[in-house]
């Protein structure tokens, strides 16, 4: 496995973060559809997979919690019946996060490596719509020992295993099993997100893959976008570049170069709406450096949020 470096020990972090998405990020859910779902409706592959680190000092036992786990309610994408079964499965140990599988796009091959931590399939439950369902205790030790991805780390996949409903969701990682307690320093990433966007045409989702200084360039891939708007680069050197767009149902790439000032520094990937009449959207994203390696979207950006830096250059007058 090619190591990124130390990043949480070389740069600041944003603690105290673990509901994900973050309020920062402005993105309502997480959404995996059944298997048997339709594509135009946002979701590639009806599986979803998120990485948690918690850091090597701390020491007691964490709680990885889940907002509405059913797919049924009101905040769910039902069509027709609510027939659909989500799991979700968490995975520690020895090959967690190394086995490169692990860290790809596609739920294939040995996605689901690591050791089986905990595992729960969830229908139509009304007890569950809107409540949290909590996974746990687990020992951090349980997790991968991963420095570069900030200290032990945790799996948790979501797989829609029946059905064509769309479960809409969301996790936090806790030190109470009752409640919503963060922990200091840890974090949580992923390598393709999927997630339901706002339905306010004013509202501005943020997501933030960090750039590490072995990136030369990286290509954007977005799908299922519905044309609904814009989706710009925000970044210490880059204030608004804009990226490919994706209508309905297909992918579309675009690639960007890296300015030196960006390595070792997060983007800020804003996904802008323009189209009030497009509501429930559920769009994917991933991107690769240029030796086509998934980078991490990290929910507490590293180094923190990035602003544009403006520089103004001053011209000595001419003497006549």
């Amino acid at each position: 496995m090619k190591i990124l470096f130390f990043l949480f020990l070389l740069l600041p972090v944003i603690t105290l973060s673990q509901p994900t998405p973050t309020v920062e990020e402005n993105i309502p859910y997480l959404v995996t559809f059944g298997k048997d779902g339709d594509t135009n409706w946002g979701d590639d592959d009806f599986c979803q997979i998120f990485f948690f680190s918690i850091p090597r000092s701390h020491t007691a036992p964490i709680y990885i919690r889940v907002f509405d786990p059913d797919i049924y309610g009101e905040n769910d994408e039902l069509k027709g019946n609510a027939d659909t079964k989500t799991s979700f499965s968490v995975y520690g140990g020895k090959g967690c996060i190394s086995d490169k599988e692990a860290r790809t796009i596609h739920p294939s091959g040995n996605y689901k490596s690591g050791n089986l931590l905990s595992t729960k399939t969830f229908d139509a439950n009304p007890a569950y719509d809107n409540n949290w369902y909590t996974f746990g205790p687990f020992n951090p030790t349980e997790g991968e020992l991963m420095p570069e991805y900030g200290g032990y780390i945790f799996k948790i996949i979501a797989e829609g295993v029946a059905g064509n409903d769309g479960n809409l969701y969301r996790y936090f990682l806790s030190t109470k099993a009752n409640q919503n307690n963060p922990i200091e320093g840890a974090n949580s990433f992923t390598f393709e997100y999927s997630f339901r966007l706002d339905n306010d045409y004013k509202s501005i989702s943020h997501i933030y893959p960090y750039i590490d200084d072995k990136v030369i360039s990286l290509k954007q891939s977005n799908f299922d976008w519905d044309n609904d708007g814009v989706i710009r680069i925000i970044s210490v050197a880059k204030n608004g570049e804009e990226c490919g767009i994706s209508g309905d149902n297909n992918w579309v790439t675009s690639e960007h170069i890296i300015d030196k000032e960006e390595k070792n520094t997060s983007y800020d990937i804003q996904f802008i709406k323009n189209n009030s009449l497009q509501k429930n959207n559920n769009v994917v994203l991933y991107i690769t450096n240029q030796y086509g390696e998934f980078l991490p979207f990290f929910t507490s950006p590293i180094g923190g949020i990035p602003k544009y830096k403006y520089s103004i250059s001053v011209k000595p007058k001419k003497s006549k």
